[in-house]
């Protein structure tokens, strides 16, 4: 197999579209170093994010195995070549790394390097990733060529992009932290309303059997039946909590596979029944997949707790490009015509907002003692 790059517009322009394809900090930096040691034909790259405390927080190497990156030790600190990346704008290329004064040695596991390239990544005027290559490869039989004048234009071009890609995904992380964060408040309120109000009611009624007990045994025996009911209502409450606290796995599992899952859980905790079926569904972009994955557990918590329903049925399935999501229950239902009242109970607003979030349409289908029907398409991407 050749070490040749690809050369021109074309290696450049698939290098670029590599790194804005991730949306995930770890594998947009494992994308930039990768496309970095191809397009410039480098035997050695890596990408240090730096820490506050004068290493690095995240440091991603290509061209070193794992067995060598774990013999090799710790991580680097900030020092010699490395902390000039980080604290000058301009690139660092030396014919010979070991011969530059500032260079301080690296442990016995370390590769041998010579030719070297290196410069910071900046988002404005911080800097927020250092890059480099070392060893460019020649296509002489003997000697180095090392790295040109040519090469370091180049890289620094990929390190503007690598920018942008990296702090895209710091913002979307960053977004879903927010989305997480929000969806636990959510809910806690729902927690404090449903089971505390429930506990409270049990309480109340164990008294009230404990005060019963010696002068009218059967009221005591009706209200210990009370206490059963209340403990099971509480108890589903807290079984349906802990469901939705759980991290839906989609980066590993995929939508249907995280759908069909979550469904399992609620088919065993719920007195209905809950099934799944889908066809023929491709994967789709991260936010979209998120987007569907959330009105879905929305729509079950509704038919589970709102609904009185001893059916819900969910269908995930190939439409065109996109999906479409459908979620219906044979459950009490509701008249459309006062939905917008209703909306903010069910969740339906939070529902559309989320599929116009992701350029998809979200449409509910209802009437009194006819079950709902909750539909969500998404084009695809």
């Amino acid at each position: 197999m050749s070490h040749r790059p690809r050369s021109g517009l074309s290696a450049v322009s698939t290098a670029l579209l590599a790194m804005s394809r991730h949306l995930e900090v770890h594998d947009v930096l494992k994308t930039i170093v990768a496309s970095a040691r191809e397009l410039l034909d480098a035997e050695y790259a890596a990408l240090g994010v730096p820490d506050d405390h004068g290493g690095f927080a995240q440091f991603v190497v290509d061209g070193i195995s794992d067995a060598q990156w774990k013999a090799i030790g710790p991580l680097p600190r900030q020092h010699g070549i490395l902390a000039a990346m980080l604290h000058d704008e301009k690139a660092q290329r030396l014919d010979d790394v070991r011969q530059d004064p500032r260079f301080g040695g690296w442990p016995s596991a370390h590769p041998d390097m010579s030719d070297f390239l290196g410069l910071p990544v900046r988002d404005g005027d911080e800097t927020i990733a250092a890059l480099f290559l070392a060893n460019k490869r020649c296509p002489r039989p003997t000697g180095r060529c090392g790295f040109t004048e040519d090469d370091e234009e180049l890289l620094t071009i990929l390190a503007q992009h690598a920018a942008i890609a990296l702090t895209n995904a710091r913002l979307y992380e960053r977004s879903r932290e927010l989305t997480i964060v929000e969806e636990r408040s959510r809910l806690a309120h729902e927690l404090h309303d449903a089971v505390s109000q429930k506990l409270f009611s049990l309480r109340l009624t164990a008294q009230a059997a404990a005060t019963l007990v010696d002068r009218d045994p059967a009221r005591a025996k009706d209200e210990l039946q009370q206490v059963a009911a209340l403990a099971a209502e509480a108890a589903d409450e807290l079984r349906a909590a802990v469901v939705e606290l759980r991290p839906a796995a989609l980066d590993e599992d995929g939508l249907v596979n995280t759908l069909r899952t979550h469904i399992q859980v609620l088919d065993r905790a719920h007195a209905p029944r809950v099934t799944f079926g889908s066809s023929q569904v491709r994967a789709l972009p991260a936010a979209q997949e998120e987007a569907l994955l959330r009105v879905a557990q929305e729509a079950l918590h509704n038919a589970l707790r709102h609904a009185e329903a001893d059916q819900v049925d969910v269908v995930l399935n190939r439409r065109g490009p996109g999906v479409v999501l459908r979620i219906t229950d044979n459950g009490r239902g509701f008249e459309p015509r006062t939905v917008r009242q209703a909306g903010r109970h069910l969740g339906l607003v939070s529902m559309r907002d989320r599929a116009s979030g992701v350029g998809g349409r979200l449409t509910v289908e209802s009437a009194p003692g006819e079950g709902t029907t909750i539909e969500m398409e998404v084009p695809g991407g």
